[in-house]
């Protein structure tokens, strides 16, 4: 299912035709190596790369040798002459498996990284778009204080850009080959083959290898691509939780034709947000299974590769797709400013009871004593479903302390907005670079409004 719906340039990179030229690759620079030190004839060189896999070949010369590799030098051997000696000499298997790998995740890094730095610029847009969009915070679900959603989003785009930094460290980690042998000790090689091999495939030698590359390197890579989806599902879940009937603060886009139910027909869901957090799930199983493939028997055993044919496409490919995906969702996304608003009212001004215990504080009463009143009254506005203000007022604790007049003026959920263009200027998201327009201006205006 991930397959049917990856984009193509991430499909290529997985498959089989690309892997097989991977490996070609890896041999003919292995052979241009031992060239350039005199071990084999220069002139040999041209032609071997020239050399070709019969894919159709390949096939059936692995069902007589049950072994990947071998089918493979036989269907290249047939391409060549004489000059098919030179091919795989001194190497093992995974001298040329690892090193193709890491050419290959390489490329899914590449890909992945273009696919957040699009995502960082929608989201960037959106930000801005939405930058005094007003609506209430949660924490626990429960109505905080006042924010904007433009800064939920700048958190988002703070968020996509470590993401970026974790690739780029895992493509350090992960660009590296290995030709040094049957357990790494260059016995049928010398380390300048690997040095110069690596150098032309743009690969760094690793300083020390077993019969293949150590798996932690894989692991970072398959974690960081979870811990990406992480957030993934994180902003998606957002998503799904603010489309709730009850909050309707935003929706997946949803085309005029399009149906959400079988049976009911006012049906609008959040699917393709259900769908990515069903997929970070399952990369996160993968990230799973890199842990466990670094621990193998001695040099090596084969326990990681039949894992690592399913975890490394998978991840990549739903990652792929999943980025994607999301960029859709935001593009589209709509969102309800008014029901924001609405929503923001609906505890009756309850969402100032922090600024009014701190302004009581202000005015001399010890934090205790403050909290008490402040929450005395709170209680009753839950309880009641009384207007907040008005039970303050009513309160001769309060007023003897915060007149009437004064307590108004601590009303204004714009208060809350005083520092958002700082904040958005530290993640450096401004209007210029990202090509956004905020929605309305700065909050100024002060004055209080009625609840």
């Amino acid at each position: 299912m991930i397959e049917r719906y990856s984009r193509p340039p991430m499909k290529r990179v997985w498959s089989d035709e690309n892997k097989f030229n991977k490996w070609l690759e890896v041999e003919i620079a292995v052979c241009d190596a031992w060239a350039e030190l005199g071990v084999i004839p220069r002139e040999v060189v041209p032609k071997i790369k020239l050399a070709r896999c019969n894919y159709k070949r390949m096939e059936e010369l692995l069902k007589e040798t049950h072994h990947d590799m071998t089918a493979f030098l036989g269907s290249v051997a047939e391409s060549l002459g004489n000059e098919s000696r030179f091919i795989h000499l001194g190497l093992t298997s995974s001298d040329v498996i690892d090193t193709a790998l890491s050419l290959q995740l390489v490329e899914a890094i590449e890909i992945l990284n273009q696919d957040i730095k699009d995502l960082i610029s929608v989201l960037a847009q959106k930000a801005i778009e939405h930058k005094y969009t007003i609506m209430i915070g949660r924490t626990h679900g429960v109505h905080a204080e006042p924010m904007s959603f433009g800064l939920k989003l700048a958190l988002w785009v703070e968020e996509m850009k470590r993401h970026r930094q974790r690739l780029n460290a895992a493509k350090k980690a992960i660009a590296v080959g290995k030709i040094s042998g049957a357990v790494g000790t260059y016995a049928t090689l010398l380390p300048e083959v690997e040095e110069k091999a690596c150098a032309k495939l743009g690969l760094a030698p690793a300083p020390v290898s077993s019969q293949i590359l150590q798996r932690d390197r894989h692991a970072q890579f398959t974690t960081t691509l979870a811990i990406a989806f992480g957030s993934l599902e994180k902003f998606a879940t957002e998503i799904r939780a603010l489309q709730r009937t009850e909050v309707r603060e935003v929706a997946e886009p949803f085309g005029a034709s399009q149906t959400g139910s079988s049976a009911m027909p006012h049906k609008r869901n959040p699917e393709l947000c259900e769908r990515i957090c069903g997929l970070a799930r399952l990369v996160r199983g993968y990230a799973l299974t890199s842990l466990e493939n670094i621990a193998l028997w001695h040099e090596r055993d084969i326990s990681h590769s039949s894992t690592e044919r399913i975890i490394l496409p998978g991840s990549c490919l739903a990652l792929d797709y999943c980025l994607h995906l999301f960029i859709s969702v935001m593009t589209g996304l709509e969102v309800y400013p008014k029901k924001m608003k609405q929503n923001l009212d609906l505890t009756k001004g309850l969402i100032f009871s922090q600024r009014i215990m701190l302004a009581l504080i202000d005015k001399g009463l010890s934090r205790q004593k403050a909290y008490e009143l402040v929450q005395r009254n709170a209680m009753k506005a839950w309880e009641r479903n009384k207007n907040f203000f008005t039970l303050l007022k009513a309160d001769a604790e309060v007023t003897a302390v915060l007149p009437p007049d004064e307590l108004e003026l601590l009303f204004n959920e714009q208060y809350y907005l005083r520092y958002i263009d700082d904040i958005f200027k530290r993640v450096g998201l401004t209007e210029t670079q990202w090509k956004g327009k905020a929605s309305t201006t700065a909050p100024t205006d002060l004055a209080p409004r009625t609840i």
